[in-house]
């Protein structure tokens, strides 16, 4: 819960090449000392994990706080809020300017591992949250070229390169443990890489039921998999912004989308 009386504050925040984001408030504000970006909890789950940040007083009169580019923050929705003192009752805040610019063309960029990506964004209702990506390494989409039999994905590794016995792996989601094992074509600088998916196969795989097929890389023979997904941009939820076009084969339906959490994934759809 959200405390404090009158209208809600404004936070703006930049963000720059090497990830780190810088919140203010407006220049003369003397309401504030700190930030406490919290972890959303899961549905029914307690909140447990915290991150505070102390605002400084800029030469410009702003108050300032500053999230670094180190890897603090767990995966998942922060939501920001502002302490008018330490310890004091919490009030959720609104974001002022978001420049994200820094961000646009961050897949141009080579990341360190661990890969942290950090997103300012509005909630629903109008609130400033940060969405942050924490992974070991990871597979960035370039792009998708869907037609009416196949799809081909153009991806790019941070954090790995390929090596031998490098394969795409597409795993039927629910438990099963189905594969469909696609070897991909590699880059000269041993990062890029691109796949294509049949679409009568996928739908093959999936059996007589619908279905949903999580795209991952296997960078190397016993390597750990690792997702296939769109992270290094400045769209924190790109599953309804990112769609792509629906094919129909057979009796099903197939298309590739961008989860909640923009890893790639292919849903089969089956009539009846």
């Amino acid at each position: 819960m959200s405390g404090g009386d009158g209208a809600q504050p404004r936070v703006d925040c930049v963000v720059d090449t090497d990830g780190r984001i810088t919140f203010g408030l407006p220049m003369g504000s003397t309401e504030g000392h700190q930030l406490l970006l919290r972890l959303r909890p899961k549905k029914g789950q307690p909140e447990k994990v915290r991150h505070v940040l102390d605002l400084e007083l800029a030469d410009d009169g702003r108050r300032r706080a500053v999230l670094g580019p180190d890897a603090v923050l767990a995966e998942g929705r922060w939501d920001v809020y502002l302490l008018r003192e330490p310890g004091s009752q919490r009030q959720r805040v609104r974001p002022g300017l978001r420049d994200l610019r820094a961000l646009v063309d961050g897949h141009l960029h080579d990341r360190r591992s661990p890969l942290a990506v950090r997103i300012p964004y509005v909630t629903k209702d109008g609130c400033l949250a940060v969405r942050a990506w924490l992974r070991p390494a990871h597979a960035e989409v370039d792009g998708i070229d869907v037609t009416d039999r196949s799809m081909t994905v153009g991806a790019r590794l941070h954090g790995a390169s390929l090596g031998e016995g490098a394969v795409v792996c597409l795993r039927l989601r629910g438990g099963s443990g189905t594969l469909r094992v696609l070897e991909p074509r590699a880059g000269d600088d041993g990062r890029s890489f691109s796949f294509t998916v049949d679409y009568e196969e996928l739908d093959a795989g999936t059996g007589a039921g619908s279905g949903v097929w999580d795209v991952f890389v296997q960078p190397a023979a016993a390597a750990p998999l690792i997702r296939v997904a769109r992270l290094l941009d400045d769209v924190a939820d790109r599953k309804e912004v990112f769609v792509y076009p629906a094919v129909t084969h057979g009796g099903a339906v197939l298309r590739p989308y961008y989860t909640v959490d923009n890893d790639l994934s292919v849903t089969v759809t089956k009539a009846g």
